[in-house]
């Protein structure tokens, strides 16, 4: 080592000069000096390939028939810079709707409903500020206005993977844009339902729980609800389902344990049941409402069953895009507007 060397140096010059002693201590400082500022200001030296550290990234803890782990979520933030191994949920503001894009661990991108008609733009402008030229998997959670509007414009922006839409149309001018820029492109739309999964990659799952029946009245019934794994973190994203599709859910007695919970239809009482919520246990919830709306979302009794959960709840019409991080481990509030 260099520090030893000039040790060594130092040593033989005080010999020379008759100051055994005195060389020894004063070989000794210097080394220990070098020493320290080596570890101090110096890197690790890098690992190879493959080598992994312990607590790193591994398998997925948490699956669809184990649901997370317990404590799995915290508060905090990190560099906007890292992408890969970060999954990040944007909850978008786009006043009385739905958008919410999903930046995956590998890179690809999900993108679930785009909002209103008059926020396809800024649905657009959004993803390419992002980086975004392809979205991976686009879905339609049912076909009402203020979940599908935007994405006739979202498709001809973008390279379009696959395309997931329940079984259910409407004969709404909205719909027929979407079902026309699909037909322009030569996509065709995946039927989605409960146990479809979208091949979202290793170490993340993403699976339709709901609609489990069909006939329902109201089209809200019929939004895909999916939930997201990653590690020990998972996400519910509900659409508008309402109390009949979460009573069918709680029936069938699959895993609905989540972290972070997409109210469904925007905070109104005919959702977000007691039992339901029980269910998911989750630490966040995300409302996407619109400003002085007309429906008077969200609503005060959806609101307080929150709160008595214990929920953490962030509402787009007062916080602006809402972004969350994880990293498979933890959970963070990443950003948000206002």
């Amino acid at each position: 080592m260099p520090g030893k060397l000039i040790g060594k140096s130092l040593l033989g010059l005080f010999q020379r000069c008759g100051c055994r002693i005195l060389a020894r201590l004063v070989a000794l400082l210097l080394l220990a000096v070098l020493s320290l500022a080596l570890i101090t200001g110096c890197a690790l030296p890098e690992q190879p390939p493959g080598a992994e550290t312990s607590g790193g990234q591994g398998e997925m803890a948490g699956s669809p028939s184990t649901g997370p782990g317990p404590g799995a979520v915290e508060d905090g933030s990190s560099d906007a810079g890292e992408r890969k191994g970060v999954l990040r949920a944007h909850f978008l503001d786009v006043g009385q709707g739905d958008a919410i894009f999903l930046e995956l661990p590998d890179g690809r991108v999900m993108l679930i409903d785009a909002g209103p008609n008059e926020a396809g733009t800024k649905v657009v402008s959004y993803l390419r500020e992002h980086g975004v030229k392809r979205i991976d998997f686009l879905i339609a959670t049912h076909p009402h206005a203020d979940h599908i509007g935007g994405m006739d414009a979202v498709i001809r922006s973008f390279d379009i993977g696959a395309v997931y839409m329940p079984r259910v149309a409407t004969g709404t001018k909205t719909f027929e844009e979407v079902l026309l820029a699909l037909k322009e492109k030569g996509l065709k739309a995946k039927e989605a339902k409960s146990g479809v999964s979208v091949p979202v990659g290793e170490g993340l799952t993403a699976e339709f729980i709901a609609p489990r029946g069909s006939g329902y009245e109201d089209l809200n019934n019929w939004s895909l609800v999916l939930r997201v794994c990653y590690g020990d973190v998972a996400l519910l994203f509900t659409g508008d389902a309402e109390a009949e599709s979460e009573m069918e859910m709680l029936e069938a007695g699959i895993p609905l344990r989540a972290d972070l919970l997409k109210v469904a239809h925007h905070g109104s009482s005919s959702s977000t049941t007691p039992r339901f919520l029980q269910a998911v246990r989750p630490k966040y919830a995300v409302i996407s409402v619109g400003a002085g709306n007309d429906y008077g979302h969200p609503h005060k009794e959806t609101l307080k069953n929150l709160e008595k959960a214990g929920v953490q709840v962030y509402r787009t019409d007062r916080c602006g895009t809402v972004v969350f991080r994880s990293d498979g481990r933890t959970l963070a509030v990443e950003s948000r507007e206002k």
